[in-house]
């Protein structure tokens, strides 16, 4: 998924705020301020990301920290550019879209035109207080041992197995992965393992061929497709629908947790959660990128949410790919499909677009049994350097059989101001200068769960 050095890319955008009026809105009658109107804008909205040692470039916690930025934050505003969001607001509803209402942008735009001022300190209500680094409160925190990344690696993938020690089945709400060092860690991925399997595979990851066939090679630990594999750019026509020969697109994956720039903890909505089986371990993949040119020690976390309730779904993920295309060189507009057929009726929950720095736009639609046609999901302007998972308010059925039809635009031109090299041709890798097409569906069996599973948790 690529080396950490984007991340600080965006500092010149990430302010809060999202949508906008105009230069020429009317100002209201009476003076606005920071402590009585602007403040409560910020503290709802803002600043579970930008607080100190967080993962925003600035804090907005108080009058001093914010009004050196006022001008930047309202242009945000009326641009509509923070709080992040990229999916299209009129395709789907989602519980974790921080876009602001209306009302909030007049505010936010007439304090800043009308001189950013402080007000009485009566009026400023008290701060929101976080737990150290998260943006939860975890149960249970789960912390891989201390690895050390070497200075100047730039690319390594670590698969790292730390034991639950579960005496009983989880089911978990809520997950969160924190970095132990965000200057080395570009994103993490935490899977659930049965604890039968975890030799096998750490075996298999201390090879330096793992995962080698005659479609992938590696560089160290860094997995690449082959320049001579088949170039299928066009998945849906391809009876594997993009994966490679005998391989479907689609597979079946249990994880908890992810951590990948700008995305938040994973909240599942009440009577949805994912299951921890007893004794299980968790599979932390690890890609750390440092360019600080010193040894840096890491250890990531991820912290936990038990169920507090029932349970009545089951969660789980199918992550579908195109693994063969090829984006000629300075090409702006190159076009990448995947297909993947449900094998059983899933209940839709979440959905996340995942492409690198020359991803454009994806749009997911299903095909229904019945012939209907729906999109589900559209990321029309994508951005690599803030990644969301969007969770449904609205839960609904995707029949057996439904097929969903993901297409994916490139930009490999000079017009990208992300492009690392429009004079590649480009195909998959894990890192960021090569490329990856994925969506990835967060689903529940529609079916109860055992009500005894259920509670096993208490």
């Amino acid at each position: 998924m690529g080396p950490r050095r984007v991340i600080c890319v965006f500092v010149a955008v990430v302010y809060c705020g999202v949508v906008g009026t105009t230069e020429d809105s009317p100002s209201p009658a009476r003076e606005i301020t920071y402590n009585r109107d602007v403040a409560p804008i910020l503290y709802k909205n803002c600043v579970v990301c930008h607080r100190p040692n967080d993962i925003a470039p600035m804090s907005l916690m108080t009058y001093k920290e914010t009004r050196p930025w006022a001008q930047p934050i309202r242009e945000s505003v009326v641009q509509r550019k923070m709080p992040p969001w990229h999916a299209d607001p009129k395709v789907g509803d989602f519980t974790n879209d921080p876009r602001l209402p209306d009302e909030e942008i007049g505010i936010i735009d007439a304090w800043v035109r009308t001189g950013a001022q402080e007000g009485d300190a009566k009026d400023l209500p008290a701060a929101p207080v976080f737990p150290e680094g998260w943006h939860i409160k975890p149960d249970i925190v789960l912390t891989i041992p201390e690895f050390t990344v070497a200075g100047g690696s730039q690319d390594d993938y670590e698969y790292i197995y730390v034991p639950t020690n579960f005496a009983v089945d989880k089911w978990i709400q809520a997950a969160e992965v924190l970095p132990g060092d965000r200057r080395v860690v570009h994103h993490a991925t935490v899977s659930v393992i049965a604890a039968d399997k975890v030799a096998k595979k750490e075996e298999e990851n201390a090879k330096s061929t793992a995962g080698e066939d005659k479609y992938h090679y590696r560089t160290d630990k860094v997995l690449h497709l082959r320049r001579d594999a088949p170039v299928v750019d066009d998945g849906c026509s391809s009876p594997d629908g993009g994966g490679v020969p005998g391989e479907p697109s689609g597979y079946l994956n249990i994880v908890p947790g992810i951590y990948l720039p700008g995305h938040l903890a994973e909240m599942r909505p009440p009577g949805y959660a994912l299951r921890i089986p007893a004794g299980s371990y968790l599979q932390f993949q690890v890609h750390y990128s440092n360019h600080t040119g010193d040894d840096v020690k890491d250890r990531t976390s991820i912290g936990l949410v038990f169920a507090k309730e029932p349970v009545q779904h089951e969660i789980a993920q199918y992550e579908i790919w195109n693994n063969l295309f090829l984006i000629p060189p300075n090409d702006d507009n190159h076009r990448v499909t995947s297909c993947y057929t449900l094998p059983k009726d899933v209940t839709a929950v979440a959905y996340t677009a995942h492409m690198h720095f020359r991803g454009k736009s994806m749009t997911t639609e299903a095909v229904y049994p019945d012939g209907r046609h729906e999109v589900i999901l559209n990321v029309p302007h994508y951005d690599f350097r803030w990644q969301e998972t969007y969770f449904l308010k609205h839960q609904f059925l995707l029949p057996k059989g439904t097929k969903l039809v993901t297409t994916a635009y490139f930009d490999n031109s000079l017009n990208n101001p992300q492009n690392p090299d429009p004079s590649k041709a480009i195909r998959w890798g894990e890192p960021s200068d090569e490329e990856m097409m994925g969506f990835w569906l967060q689903f529940a069996d529609p079916n109860p769960v055992n009500e005894k599973a259920a509670i096993a948790h208490k």
